[in-house]
């Protein structure tokens, strides 16, 4: 990740992610977060929680950021995801709302 810049708080959402803890990776998330994984929705804390015990923090993964671009909206990084749940090359799509990610979207990269 060095050589990419990636803003905040991305990039300590993705330190976080790497490092599997899940109160981190809950709290990078606002109140009304969603992650919409491949088309499957997933709003707020219980519902985020409940499908990352067992495809994403759960699931042990780690993202290899390959390329990063910042529109002023959104945030996406490409890179190498590994887990135990799936694996390969993954956007992740972030829109920030006051320092918290509102919405992950996850596609193939």
């Amino acid at each position: 990740m060095a050589d990419l810049t990636i803003p905040e708080p991305v990039l300590s959402f993705i330190e976080t992610v790497n490092r599997h803890d899940e109160q981190g990776f809950l709290d990078a998330f606002t109140d009304r977060g969603a992650v919409d994984d491949w088309g499957r929705v997933f709003s707020g804390r219980e519902a985020i929680k409940g499908w990352s015990d067992g495809e994403f923090i759960g699931a042990t993964g780690t993202l290899t950021p390959e390329e990063v671009t910042d529109n002023g909206v959104e945030v996406t990084v490409i890179g190498d995801w590994r887990s135990t749940h799936a694996n390969g090359r993954s956007a992740f799509t972030f829109r920030i709302d006051e320092g918290k990610i509102a919405r992950m979207t996850i596609r193939e990269g």
